[in-house]
């Protein structure tokens, strides 16, 4: 009997690999499809794709297919899916000004496993209500009265975690900083301990988020599930209470997007249930914390290396601090003053993006320069195919500021941020939290690496391998 159990498994298995190989190969029977190579049946091309950036040069994946097949466009297979790769401002320009026409937003299926309540409606319609609700507030007007907040808790980030100290790793600590402004403006959470303890699960579940997706007991995608879980029942608890302290006039309507969420109703005339409330401020939070303490990381990172413009920096940071009165904070002019620091931000965001590309999804058959992409398959885009490309940027690996002045890069040149309807809604307050950690970071300190030749590895956001340890000086001895 236990042999023919085994036999019928055998069998199946066997049946259902012939059906996806020919799924697989049906994908890439349309005429005039794009140049390029599958790879692997299933697999495709995505551990290649991956090991690039494990070994630190995320670019060289895109880099080697458009030296071989075209500079616009090649063809591959990733996450198990047919994908085309768009290079250039040319394919910048056409996925972000045919969103919702010809391509829609997509991500991979597992992620519905890591946001459970996007499986009741598609990413799509939940993207187009994110975007609806956060408008009110990632407005650049109202982001003003959060500066203050933000100058406050930098503030205290510095006094708790790096003053009196010489030597500190600063990736961690950068995205304790963030995290703990999220927390703050999102949900009006500031315990520095209580948020300590909650990052933790949330280092976790980023890193499920983006693994194999493989769910079994002790991986790291099983892992991300169990801390998703831990993390959505931690704010269905501050829900609960914020519930309470709005009935009771202990809560503002327009504190924070945690109140605006819940009093809110939704098209149909409904309030959002306390799970789906739960789920976009769990989105809310990996997204508002992690890119923003890459893009600080490796301003320290460049600023270390490079004196002539930690020297510049210094000099306007200074020149803000002088102007305001003792224990006056930071407010909207003051950052609006910092136009060098922000450039040279920019740069760092060019030349390491914390977001390496996104993926769309062809809602209709389209050509695109003169290939046929079918309807179905996934479009990817990489800020790699301008970011570094010498005609969009000469000298592209030199760091160089200046290249933002004045009305700055081509458009659909520079996309830290994405573009188009699906540009990243937080691009200012982003803005606004790193010229924060800018100013109060410089006029402490200058540092210098500890580690001079450490390696940043992509995986998928770029991050020194060690976390860049580094050495203090405060500027007061």
């Amino acid at each position: 009997m236990v042999c023919i159990y085994l036999i019928l498994f055998v069998s199946l298995a066997t049946l259902s690999l012939i059906i996806l190989f020919y799924k697989h190969k049906s994908h890439f029977s349309h005429p005039n499809l794009p140049p390029g190579k599958t790879g692997l049946p299933f697999l495709g091309e995505t551990i290649q794709f991956l090991s690039c950036g494990w070994r630190g040069h995320p670019e060289k994946f895109i880099h080697d297919r458009v030296t071989k097949f075209s500079s616009l466009i090649f063809k591959t297979s990733l996450n198990f899916e047919p994908t085309a790769v768009l290079c250039g401002h040319e394919g910048n320009k056409f996925l972000f000004s045919n969103e919702n026409k010809l391509v829609n937003v997509w991500w991979p299926r597992h992620f519905n496993q890591i946001f459970p309540s996007s499986l009741e409606t598609s990413i799509k319609d939940e993207s187009k209500k994110m975007r609806k609700l956060l408008s009110k507030f990632f407005k650049p007007e109202s982001l003003q009265q959060y500066i203050g907040f933000m100058d406050i808790i930098a503030q205290r980030h510095f006094k708790l975690y790096w003053e009196n100290k010489e030597e500190v790793v600063v990736y961690p600590l950068a995205k304790c900083y963030t995290f703990w402004l999220a927390c703050k403006v999102f949900m009006s959470i500031d315990d520095p301990q209580y948020i300590v303890k909650f990052m933790e699960s949330f280092n976790i579940l980023v890193a499920g988020l983006f693994s194999v997706p493989i769910n079994m007991p002790g991986t790291t995608f099983n892992r991300g599930i169990k801390a998703s879980k831990y993390i959505r029942n931690g704010l269905l608890k501050i829900i609960q209470e914020r519930k309470i302290d709005l009935a009771d006039g202990k809560a503002l309507p327009d504190q924070d997007i945690l109140s605006h969420m819940m009093l809110t109703c939704t098209e149909d005339g409904q309030y959002m249930k306390e799970l789906d409330i739960a789920d976009k401020i769990l989105g809310l939070l990996v997204g508002g914390y992690d890119t923003a303490s890459i893009s600080c990381t490796f301003i320290v990172k460049y600023l270390a290396e490079l004196p002539d413009i930690y020297d510049r920096v210094y000099k306007e940071q200074m020149e803000v601090a002088k102007s305001k009165a003792p224990g006056e904070l930071l407010n909207w002019k003051d950052l609006q003053r910092m136009k060098y620091s922000w450039n040279v931000a920019c740069e760092v965001l060019r030349l390491t993006p914390p977001l390496q590309g996104t993926f769309r999804e062809a809602i209709n058959d389209f050509v695109f320069n003169g290939f046929f992409i079918p309807k179905g398959w996934k479009l990817y885009w990489s800020v790699h195919t301008t970011h570094k490309h010498p005609e969009y940027f000469p000298e592209p690996d030199k760091f160089d500021p200046s290249r933002f002045e004045g009305v700055g890069p081509a458009p659909y040149t520079y996309a830290p941020f994405g573009g188009g309807p699906r540009m990243c809604p937080g691009k200012e307050y982003a803005r606004l939290e790193i010229l924060v950690f800018m100013h109060n970071l410089v006029k402490r300190f200058r540092w210098e690496k500890l580690v001079h030749d450490e390696k940043t590895v992509v995986d998928p956001m770029p991050r020194p391998v060690k976390g860049l340890p580094i050495h203090l000086y405060c500027h007061n001895t």
